[in-house]
């Protein structure tokens, strides 16, 4: 069922569409009549991902693929352009990075985080940039507040994506005359897997149960609640449609009042 027609006509790429952020922001672009090209490794919850997305009158198409792969990006802006001709957005979500102290941290954790999150959208952006500015589109990176406020758990997270948040400005200049807009945003501590992992560790750690493990959660981490991954997909599909025109190298937190600093 169509929510609007805001992307009616569009093609959107989204990776680490599988699951989470991704597949929130897959529905969504679907849901406002795009053609939306879901890119992750997990084939398997891809299918089901475009089902669900078909099953309500949405278009998907699905590339299972490691964007850490130099050629892959390459690859999913070629699939794209063979399934419906034309590139008009990018959705860069795909990209998860391993946390712990930084003595702890390995070379190979180093590069493999910013081999996927940094590497692999830099590489989809370059390759879907010529199409992008045939039809004046739109980058959106899904980065996150470690970048702006990395702690002593997140040094490669938050420099991941503090590289990303420099270079969502960079590329909003460099397309200003396609009419392409390049923009950021930075989600707080979102309702996913990676975070239920944290929650049962809280819970165990506090003897309590989920519920209260959760409220602990926000309490410790001083903010409004925890979010949902439809609370990102609603902001992009803003940023990204007809009413976001005037965006344009924005970096949007959307975390619950967990970012401080100005």
């Amino acid at each position: 069922m169509l929510l609007s027609e805001d992307f009616a006509g569009k093609t959107a790429i989204i990776t680490g569409a599988s699951r989470g952020i991704g597949r929130a922001i897959a529905i969504r672009l679907a849901q406002g009549g795009a053609t939306v090209v879901l890119a992750a490794r997990d084939a398997t919850a891809l299918r089901e991902a475009a089902a669900a997305i078909e099953a309500t009158g949405g278009r998907a198409r699905t590339l299972a693929i490691d964007l850490r792969s130099a050629e892959a990006p390459e690859r999913v802006a070629a699939f794209a352009l063979e399934q419906t001709g034309q590139i008009d957005i990018v959705v860069n979500n795909a990209g998860a990075t391993r946390r712990g102290t930084f003595g702890a941290l390995t070379d190979e954790e180093w590069i493999d985080g910013f081999a996927l999150k940094f590497f692999g959208a830099v590489r989809l952006t370059r390759a879907a940039w010529p199409h992008l500015e045939k039809s004046a589109g739109s980058v959106l990176f899904i980065a996150g507040v470690g970048g702006r406020t990395p702690g002593p758990e997140f040094a490669i997270g938050g420099s991941v994506n503090a590289a990303l948040l420099s270079l969502t400005k960079s590329l909003a200049d460099a397309g200003l005359p396609a009419g392409i807009r390049v923009n950021a945003i930075n989600p707080g501590t979102i309702r996913t897997q990676r975070f239920q992992a944290r929650l049962d560790a809280l819970a165990r750690e506090t003897g309590t149960d989920a519920a209260s493990a959760e409220r602990e959660y926000v309490r410790r981490a001083g903010i409004t609640r925890i979010g949902e991954p439809a609370d990102i997909a609603q902001l992009a599909a803003f940023v990204l449609g007809p009413r976001g025109t005037l965006l344009n190298g924005a970096i949007l937190d959307i975390d619950g009042g967990a970012t401080k600093s100005l």
